[in-house]
C-alpha cells in the first residue's frame, strides 16, 4: 500500500525535526567558525596589526644583522621563535621579545625596519625622531613615513619599501618633534 507524502513526511518528521533549534549543533557551529576566524585574522590582517616580527627579523638576520624582533601576541612570538630553532637561526643573530615596541626605548637600535597601518606611521615617526641615534636607518614597508624625505625606495604599490636616514630627516626639519609629553 503507498503512502501519500504527508504520512511519509509525517513519519520521518522526527528524525529531523525542523520546528525546534538544534541548540548543541548551533553552539558548535558558531565556535567553531569563531575559532576560524580567529586564526585566520592572525595571518591575514596585516595591516590593521603589527606583522609578525619574524618575517622581518629572518630577512635581515639572514643578510648579518643582529635582530631583535618586538611581538605582544603570545601566539606569533611562539611561532616565530619556533621557526628561529627550526631554521637554525642562533638566538645570538635573531632574538623574539614579548614587549611593546612602542613602550620601548629604541635608542640602542641602529637600524629599524617597520610595517605598521599608515595611520600609525606618523606616530612612529616621531618615535623615532626622539629615540633613534643619529646615523640610524629605517626601512618602511608598504607605508611610508609622511613628510620624511627619503634617501631610496624599491617596488611598487604593495610590495614598495622606503630607505630613510634619521640624520638626513633631523636635518630637513619637514616634521617637528612635539615637546609634549604624554602619560600613558
Amino acid at each position: 500500500m503507498e503512502d501519500s507524502i504527508e504520512v511519509i513526511l509525517q513519519d520521518y518528521g522526527n528524525v529531523f525535526p525542523t520546528s525546534r533549534p538544534h541548540l548543541v549543533l548551533s553552539a558548535c557551529t558558531g565556535t567553531l567558525l569563531t575559532g576560524l576566524y580567529g586564526v585566520w585574522s592572525l595571518f591575514t590582517m596585516p595591516g590593521f596589526r603589527k606583522v609578525p616580527s619574524g618575517l622581518k627579523v629572518f630577512a635581515a638576520s639572514s643578510a648579518g644583522f643582529k635582530c631583535t624582533g618586538f611581538e605582544i601576541n603570545s601566539i606569533l612570538l611562539a611561532y616565530a621563535r619556533t621557526k628561529a630553532r627550526w631554521t637554525g637561526v642562533p638566538s645570538s643573530q635573531a632574538n623574539f621579545v614579548k614587549k611593546d615596541f612602542w613602550k620601548t626605548d629604541l635608542s640602542k637600535y641602529n637600524n629599524i625596519t617597520a610595517f605598521l597601518a599608515p595611520g600609525a606611521m606618523e606616530v612612529l615617526g616621531d618615535k623615532l625622531l626622539k629615540e633613534l641615534p643619529d646615523g640610524a636607518l629605517v626601512i618602511s614597508c608598504r607605508f611610508h613615513f609622511p613628510y620624511w624625505p627619503h634617501q631610496s625606495t624599491v617596488g611598487s604599490g604593495l610590495d614598495q619599501t622606503w630607505a630613510y636616514d634619521i640624520t638626513a630627516v633631523r636635518k630637513a626639519g619637514l616634521r617637528e618633534v612635539s615637546n609634549v609629553v604624554e602619560d600613558r
